[in-house]
């Protein structure tokens, strides 16, 4: 077997949480492409059914389930319909996320609730509802979407960075309890990516200079860009695939390489 053939996920059944548009769409193609079955949910149908439409374009036949990833109930029930219509999932990515940017001390308890119950604790149980299969079938790949907020803080952003901290920390305790059964869980750690939603604070000024935060970013990038979805693909396959079965508890930052940077000096 050739060095590539490591990087395949033929036969592999991978579910990426809230992957019907944005990164959770890009990292499920790119398992499509490289062998894998897709499953993914959404929170409403209405989001389900343009997934579908949108990888059925790409040629992919996906499976798509109307779940809220945060109520345990409805994702073990989901759990134990994919394994019963798809198989046992191979590889689970943690994907579905929010994020309020409200100053610390104008954000309410209950929005500081619905981000951490979002951002971290949907991860602990839709891992904990997959674990068993995985155990059973002796192998297992569980990638979760950090953050450079997982690192880092920003004024505005509490909530999201306690809950992406907390989730950096549930990657290598996952690692750590269930190493022992081939069960391999890292990070993902995307810098600032070009999206639709992103897209305002990337548009060209009247007078023609860039926008203020998309000139912060450029500065503060050694790649003077943003990054793209398809800048994750690469990582999301090798950590899904067995070119990555001694890698265990790491979270890999694609950022372009701010986290390495502390920024030019002021002219």
């Amino acid at each position: 077997m050739g060095i590539l053939d490591n990087f395949s996920l033929e036969g592999k059944v991978a579910l990426v949480t809230g992957a019907s548009y944005g990164i959770g769409f890009a990292i499920a193609t790119a398992f499509a492409e490289a062998g894998a079955t897709i499953v993914f949910n959404d929170i409403r149908q209405e989001l389900v059914d343009k997934g579908l439409a949108s990888y059925e374009e790409k040629g992919i036949k996906a499976h798509g389930y109307v779940c809220d990833v945060t109520n345990e109930e409805q994702v073990e029930a989901m759990v134990a319909q994919i394994e019963k219509e798809v198989g046992t999932i191979d590889i689970l990515v943690n994907n579905a996320g929010i994020i309020k940017r409200i100053p610390m001390l104008e954000m309410k308890a209950s929005e500081f609730r619905q981000v951490i119950d979002v951002d971290l604790n949907a991860p602990f149980i839709v891992s904990k509802a997959v674990i068993p299969g995985m155990i059973k079938k002796g192998h297992g790949k569980i990638i979760n979407i950090c953050s450079m907020m997982s690192e880092l803080g920003r004024e505005t952003v509490s909530a999201y960075a306690a809950a992406k901290g907390g989730l950096k920390m549930l990657t290598r305790n996952i690692a750590s309890e269930y190493g022992e059964h081939n069960i391999q869980c890292n990070g993902i750690g995307p810098g600032y990516i070009a999206t639709p939603q992103t897209a305002p604070l990337r548009e060209i000024q009247p007078d023609g200079s860039r926008h203020p935060f998309d000139q912060f970013i450029i500065a503060k990038t050694p790649a003077a860009r943003w990054g793209t979805a398809e800048d994750l693909q690469g990582t999301a396959v090798f950590l899904a695939s067995d070119a990555s079965n001694f890698v265990n508890g790491h979270v890999v930052y694609v950022d372009g390489g701010i986290l390495a940077y502390i920024g030019k000096q002021p002219q």
